[in-house]
């Protein structure tokens, strides 16, 4: 039973209501550091790390903090991971640190953390907040993902720094550049909408 519930947690945070997709959150830096596979990757397992124990912590406190403060308590445990990310990122990733700039420091304020610390963490115990940090994370970095792999593609013709198509390849410039990525994020927005289940009419 606890694993059919963990499953249904992870279903609906990972595709019903995926933060990019559905919800249109985190827009900022899914439009920021998808032009390279690489750096996608790190910025999603950045967020995944952060955003599960977010939950964890603001679950397992849920109990002793006064509601008045809690959305300052939320943003500081939220900064705590965060620095913890930076930090590691500078000392074994360094390149991808200057690489990601000051999006790492603004996952602090990234709306997606914020509303799951406040939207489930605080009114359910650790292992769903756990399963359901880790959705949204996942959630999250797939579309990230899929954004990066079709711009670092046709955009430099390579995949994770690989090259992948042949040497006379025309590169699509605009894949490089910020519109590019609003057309693909835009196009994987417009399908999930049609092909996901639509929402219940009252």
């Amino acid at each position: 039973m606890a694993k059919a519930k963990a499953a249904q947690i992870f279903i609906k945070g990972f595709w019903e209501e995926n933060p990019v997709s559905r919800q249109i959150l985190g827009i900022c830096s899914a439009l920021a550091v998808t032009n390279l596979m690489t750096n996608t990757l790190i910025m999603g397992v950045s967020l995944i790390f952060v955003t599960a124990m977010s939950n964890v912590t603001v679950s397992a406190l849920r109990n002793v903090t006064p509601a008045r403060i809690r959305m300052m308590v939320q943003v500081l445990i939220i900064a705590c991971y965060v620095i913890v990310v930076d930090i590691v990122l500078k000392a074994y990733l360094p390149d991808i640190s200057r690489a990601l700039g000051p999006y790492v420091g603004l996952i602090i304020t990234n709306c997606i953390i914020m509303g799951r610390c406040e939207g489930f963490a605080r009114g359910n115990p650790v292992w769903p907040s756990l399963v359901d940090g880790i959705a949204c994370g996942a959630g999250y970095a797939a579309v990230l993902l899929l954004v990066a792999f079709i711009r670092e593609l046709l955009g430099f013709g390579s995949l994770f720094g690989v090259p992948v198509l042949p040497a006379d390849w025309t590169r699509w410039t605009i894949m490089v550049m910020a519109p590019g990525a609003f057309f693909v994020l835009g196009a994987i927005i417009w399908l999930v909408s049609n092909l996901g289940p639509k929402p219940k009419k009252a």
